[in-house]
């Protein structure tokens, strides 16, 4: 099987004139400036668009969402091990999976407004794929491909700490997490006593209803965690904990 390792085109795409002034806003904008803007362009380029424009020699993104997935999962992998030195094998796996996978990745490119900037072709236009959750989720990871071909790795990680890193410090994605596990072990390690939840608030109508737990090792409060339910509440309540605990351990 022969293997193509380069482009046989001597030609390069030249991008209208309005696309290069749509990127030019969008890097002043994010205050990301890239060195090969082409790149930019590609990781924002719908094979939608390539097909209408066949012979403007034009690259979609596909190949740089290939790399972009292992640059993001490289790189939200790295910050999860240095940041929850008391997560297992397993749980890391787990919120690993939660921050990378479609939904999350749609999110974050509705919030940073990415689909405003797709090249798409008329068709694509027409029936939505400007907000299609697939095609957006592509689009993330292809600009995390350009960015780290433009740029290395570390400017990849500077963008996902605006991004995606406070995401997950603020428990967002704690429906996957078992917090009070995480707490309970940290305090086994330490030999530090016994841990207790208790339930200090109910606020809201019964329809409504908010509850707000609160964790004491021995008779010391270390956390209090709000949530819809007594079990999200305690998790809230554990997740701050650990982050209590951490921050006094820096301290020290």
């Amino acid at each position: 099987m022969k293997v193509n390792r380069k482009s046989t085109h001597t030609k390069k795409a030249v991008y209208p004139e309005t696309v290069k002034l749509q990127f030019e806003e969008f890097q002043d904008y994010f205050n990301i400036h890239f060195k090969n803007p082409t790149l930019l362009y590609t990781a924002f380029t719908h094979s939608s668009y390539v097909n209408e424009h066949r012979r403007k020699l034009f690259t979609d993104n596909e190949r740089l969402e290939f790399l972009g997935d292992a640059v993001l999962e490289l790189s939200v992998s790295q910050y999860l091990y240095q940041e929850y030195t008391t997560m297992s094998e397993g749980e890391l796996t787990k919120l690993r999976a939660a921050i990378v996978c479609e939904p999350s990745l749609v999110i974050f490119a509705n919030e940073l407004g990415y689909g405003k900037y797709v090249l798409l072709g008329k068709g694509e236009e027409l029936t939505g794929g400007r907000e299609r959750p697939a095609l957006l989720a592509d689009v993330f990871e292809a600009f995390i491909g350009a960015l780290y071909l433009d740029q290395g790795l570390d400017p990849v990680i500077s963008f996902l700490e605006q991004v995606i890193f406070p995401k997950v410090e603020i428990g967002a994605f704690s429906h996957v997490m078992d917090y009070k596990s995480q707490l309970q072990e940290v305090i086994q390690q330490k030999n530090n006593g016994m841990l207790n939840y208790e339930i200090v608030e109910e606020k809201g109508p019964a329809h409504d209803r908010t509850f707000v737990s609160r964790v004491m090792l021995n008779s010391k409060e270390l956390g209090i965690g709000n949530g819809r339910s007594k079990k999200e509440a305690e998790q809230q309540a554990a997740r701050i904990a650990i982050i209590a605990l951490k921050d006094y351990e820096q301290e020290e």
